[in-house]
């Protein structure tokens, strides 16, 4: 079904940028030109002209992504990979410092941004850069089973280390999520985390960060391996709609990067942008709104937001 977005309010620079399609149409240059008094006349005229075969979304239930929405968590990640290569003693034969594999920042930025989940990202990597020795395997495993073996106690691994990192007590939730899921609740709505990491990882991070009663509050949680394919394909967002219980239209997602709004809106789902520091030059074309972060975001105003998405039958 295609969709457009009709206006309500004036513009906010920090939910609505040039990256919004909304903004990047050209039927709308005037518009974005024009003063208030020109703009909630055109959006009452706009909400009028809607063909009765029309209808608005309702906000029935929110989903949040984890890591990189309810956390930053990417540097740790990175952190807990290179703590596992080198625990391992990994070496690539392609790479440099004598093929001991250390993936950088601005390396890993572009990685994460490009394939979700660990184990898709550490497969990718050895096909291009050549399958490692280590201390698991002294040579370059060479078949299938010895390679998914490499891969399964690198991560394993990985998992832990992540975990301790988090146990630490130094990570924090971002900025106004805490107050966003409370006020969902509230309201009656449905409460969701969708995540393609490890889900004994994700748990962790949960219990630590938004605490056990918010976590064993929500309506549904599902992680990576509770589905076949990670983000972007939208079978996450998917299943979550059918365990909850609510259409996919009214469903709206907290996502960071276009790895999950391409999930989100694969599943049939309106998405708002919370970007960090390695996805704020990200396309976020098709998501309905864009935020620096959701300190000054209220339930209200997603609920606004969803209700001027108008689904054309």
């Amino acid at each position: 079904m295609a969709s457009i977005t009709i206006p309500l309010s004036p513009p906010n620079p920090h939910s609505l940028s040039s990256r919004n399609s909304f903004f990047s149409s050209p039927s709308f240059t005037k518009l974005l030109r024009s003063p208030p008094s020109f703009y909630f006349s055109f959006a009452r005229k706009s909400s009028l002209s809607v063909s009765a075969s029309s209808s608005t979304r309702a906000l029935e239930a929110l989903i949040f992504d984890c890591d990189g929405v309810i956390l930053e968590s990417e540097h740790l990640h990175r952190q807990a990979y290179n703590d596992a290569f080198s625990h391992f003693n990994v070496r690539c034969p392609n790479d440099d410092d004598n093929g001991k594999l250390n993936w950088s920042l601005e390396f890993y930025d572009v990685l994460q941004n490009q394939i979700g989940g660990g184990k898709p990202k550490m497969r990718w990597y050895f096909k291009e850069h050549g399958w490692p020795t280590s201390t698991i395997f002294q040579n370059p495993p060479e078949d299938d089973n010895d390679r998914a073996k490499l891969i399964d106690t690198l991560q394993d691994w990985k998992t832990e280390r992540y975990k301790e990192i988090i146990k630490s007590g130094t990570v924090k939730p971002r900025s106004g999520v805490l107050r966003l899921m409370d006020e969902a609740k509230a309201a009656g709505k449905k409460l969701a985390v969708c995540s393609a990491a490890t889900k004994s990882s994700v748990i962790l991070c949960l219990e630590n960060l938004i605490g056990l009663d918010r976590f064993h509050g929500l309506d549904c949680f599902l992680a990576g391996d509770d589905v076949k394919e990670k983000k972007p394909d939208p079978s996450i967002y998917i299943t979550a709609a059918k365990k909850l219980g609510v259409s996919e239209s009214n469903c709206l997602v907290v996502e960071d990067s276009v790895i999950g709004l391409q999930a989100a809106t694969g599943a049939g789902m309106s998405c708002v942008i919370t970007y960090t520091s390695s996805t704020a030059d990200q396309d976020f074309k098709e998501a309905i709104a864009i935020y620096p972060d959701l300190s000054d975001v209220r339930f209200s105003d997603l609920e606004s937001l969803l209700q001027a998405v108008v689904v054309a039958k």
